[in-house]
């Protein structure tokens, strides 16, 4: 495996449970969310701003994030995302489904 890093413009679903594990250490603004998920992967998850903005839309629209408008670290205006108790049940739910997931695709790869 090569050390590139991997983009989540596909992965909608598993990008929305990395949103969502992001926010539940706190709020934080778009440009953080992406940051975060690139450090805590050790650089390899990177989000783009075309999947990461409609991803966080998506969140509001079903309620497990609310917005807030603040300021950030660089004295910018910028929208603060914050993980609601539907988000925290549903990021429970995401994450059990997606370590279902990574199991089976682990018995498929050893069984080849």
């Amino acid at each position: 495996m090569g050390t590139d890093p991997v983009t989540l413009d596909l992965l909608r679903g598993t990008l929305d449970m990395l949103v969502l594990r992001t926010l539940a250490r706190g709020p934080l603004h778009g440009y953080a969310i992406a940051q975060r998920i690139k450090q805590t992967s050790s650089d390899v998850l990177q989000v783009g701003e075309g999947s990461l903005y409609p991803a966080l839309q998506r969140l509001l629209v079903q309620g497990w994030v609310t917005a807030d408008w603040g300021v950030s670290e660089t004295n910018r205006k910028a929208r603060f995302y914050s993980l609601t108790r539907d988000g925290r049940k549903q990021l429970s739910r995401e994450t059990e489904e997606f370590r279902r997931m990574v199991a089976a695709i682990g018995q498929v790869l050893e069984s080849a």
